[in-house]
């Protein structure tokens, strides 16, 4: 038997499967000292009306005066919206953490916007709201005094802290617009559940009485 000469011999057939490019997920950088102090300054904002909304259980703040009819339904919206004052704190934390372990960057950016947009919203409503009754055309001008403002004051620079939050970790994670939109799609439906879905299965099961 004569052997096959070297240049008819048939190549051998190597796996590249396992040498296809992969997609490496952008690395985390670092934030900045500035971001790092407005991440902890959002997430004492946070934990701090959270304790209030706690507080106001604890001292059955509600259980009396005029709104004492609705106490067991505004307990449950009040719970609710603590816990979602918690879950703010946490993520201005993760704004700002060195790592991504707990969750994912497209997570942790997606909420940033949503809490910016809910917080936005709600300043930008209750903006509107003043100017009415400043101007007369409904409710009482009086209510709008400096304690009402102070409040006002106090949502717009958590605004404007989860705003730096959000476009910053959008940078450092390399996050695009679509998450930003769908952060923003967010907001209205935060508000739109402790606002009107909330009251209305409160009112539907017989804890909430009618307007």
């Amino acid at each position: 038997m004569t052997e096959i000469p070297a240049t008819t011999r048939i190549p051998e057939i190597t796996d590249t499967t396992g040498t296809r490019p992969t997609v490496e997920p952008h690395p985390l950088t670092p934030a900045g000292p500035v971001v790092v102090v407005v991440g902890l300054l959002v997430a004492v904002w946070c934990a701090g009306f959270a304790a209030i909304s706690v507080w106001f259980e604890l001292t059955d703040h509600f259980g009396v005066g005029q709104y004492a009819d609705d106490a067991t339904a505004i307990s449950v919206v009040n719970w609710f919206v603590a816990v979602l004052k918690v879950v703010g704190a946490a993520v201005a934390l993760l704004a700002v953490s060195r790592s991504s372990r707990f969750l994912a960057p497209r997570i942790v950016g997606t909420l940033l916007w949503a809490a910016l947009a809910t917080l936005a919203v709600y300043v930008v409503g209750s903006i509107a709201q003043a100017v009415v009754m400043l101007t007369g055309v409904v409710g009482d001008a009086e209510q709008v005094d400096a304690s009402a403002v102070g409040y006002l004051l106090a949502f717009l620079l958590a605004a404007t802290g989860f705003g730096i939050l959000a476009a910053s970790y959008a940078r450092r994670a390399g996050l695009g617009a679509r998450l930003m939109l769908i952060g923003f799609c967010g907001g209205p439906a935060v508000l739109g559940s402790i606002l009107v879905v909330l009251p209305a299965i409160l009112q539907a099961v017989g804890l909430l009485s009618a307007p």
